[in-house]
């Protein structure tokens, strides 16, 4: 006799409902989403295991973010759960919502809890993907940066916008000028968000401006007088605004760089902070010894891979980032475009794009692959080129970590 334990997890309860293999309802209760209703729900798993003596437990709930960390965790590390094999599970909500469809039922959180356990009942559950702590604590790093650049990019977006305002033709005059830099080199931030009218930037001596960029750029400009000539190009094409709307203007830019440094040192931050826990993780060495993985990638694959051992084989690896397409098949006729499912884990997924997309600039056989992908097809080249090199990148992954070796070329280019 086997039990499978189905919980709905939210912010304050732990609904649960506890089946055996022929579907009967051994008990259906609720309890507070703390210790010591996790404490009460294993004290009623054990009592039930010492009726009953099950073959098997199973404790499954959906993956709600902070909310089903906890318990999970809780459960997984229990010493008399573990002492009983109890199985700890985190799946899917999305399948766990398709399943629950087939049987067009109401809504509340104890059918949901009973879903949860018919879901587990039916087999359909991954075998235990709780994740070590070292891996969910590079995780909360991983994710926070992951975040941050977001936001970075973002304000960066909404600097342009308000800058355009002020220099509408900057960003274009800097672009074509022959060694130049970016609107967002800290000279350029600080230059445009002093009190100094764009009348005034026009007027300021020539030498002046460039020995003030090469000043506030600590020497890096190549050619600081020509940088200045291309500021005041581009200042006296621009556009004049009123004064209502530049001290507007310039108020969001101010509030804007203030955002942007304070977004890049939390990044440095996060960095360092990632650099020091990820040394720990012996797997590390294994993904950074790849031509193009740096420790950010590395450490973001395996903030979200965790232990290897918890996937089959390289296939469910890429299914759980969500880079694996359907086939869609009707008598004798083939679908020959299947969309990428992204069912998976956006993440991982990320990762994995990212750090393809630089390993094909160092390895010959992956920018084989990409341009041989690139060139199949008219729409969207890149996009979909990239994808299907990460999903081949997936397979070197995998095999690196579940052998635990480092990389090493191909014996056609270490021949070369």
């Amino acid at each position: 006799m086997k039990c499978f334990v189905g919980i709905d997890v939210s912010s304050e309860k732990l609904d649960s409902c506890f089946l055996d293999d022929e579907k009967n309802i051994l008990c259906q209760t609720s309890y507070v989403n703390d210790t010591l209703g996790a404490t009460a729900l294993k004290k009623q798993i054990l009592q039930l295991h010492q009726i009953y003596d099950f073959d098997k437990v199973v404790i499954g709930m959906e993956a709600t973010s902070m909310y089903s960390y906890h318990p999970a965790m809780n459960f997984h590390q229990d010493e008399q759960l573990q002492e009983i094999q109890a199985i700890t599970t985190i799946e899917n909500p999305h399948r766990i919502k398709q399943y629950a469809k087939m049987f067009d039922t109401d809504k509340t959180d104890t059918i949901d809890a009973f879903m949860i356990a018919d879901y587990l009942r039916n087999q359909h559950y991954t075998t235990s993907p709780v994740k070590e702590e070292k891996y969910m604590a590079l995780q909360r790093l991983t994710r926070a940066r992951y975040q941050t650049v977001c936001q970075l990019v973002e304000v960066k977006q909404h600097f342009i916008e308000n800058l355009s305002y002020k220099c509408n033709t900057l960003k274009k005059e800097l672009r074509d000028a022959p060694g130049s830099t970016t609107v967002f080199s800290a000279a350029i931030m600080e230059l445009f968000t002093q009190d100094l009218s764009m009348d005034d930037l026009a007027q300021l001596p020539l030498d002046d401006l460039a020995d003030w960029l090469q000043k506030k750029g600590r020497g890096r400009f190549k050619d600081p007088q020509d940088l200045a000539k291309t500021i005041q190009k581009a200042v006296r094409t621009s556009y004049r605004l009123d004064k209502a709307v530049n001290q507007s203007v310039d108020i969001v830019l101010s509030v804007f760089v203030r955002e942007i440094r304070g977004l890049e040192k939390a990044i440095k931050d996060l960095d360092k902070a990632i650099e020091d826990l990820v040394q720990a993780i012996p797997e590390y060495q294994c993904l950074t010894s790849i031509p193009g993985v740096g420790k950010v990638y590395a450490a973001g694959l395996l903030a979200e891979i965790g232990q290897i051992e918890r996937f089959k084989d390289q296939a469910h690896l890429a299914k759980y980032a969500g880079l694996f397409w359907k086939k869609h098949e009707s008598g004798k006729h083939s679908r020959e475009n299947t969309p990428l499912t992204k069912k998976g884990n956006r993440y991982f997924r990320y990762y994995l794009v990212e750090a393809a997309n630089s390993v094909r600039h160092y390895l010959p056989e992956y920018q084989m692959y990409y341009r041989k992908k690139y060139q199949e097809t008219p729409k969207h080249q890149h996009k979909r080129a990239i994808v299907l090199t990460a999903r081949k990148f997936v397979r070197l992954v995998d095999t690196l970590l579940r052998n635990h070796q480092l990389y090493t070329p191909p014996r056609s280019v270490i021949e070369k």
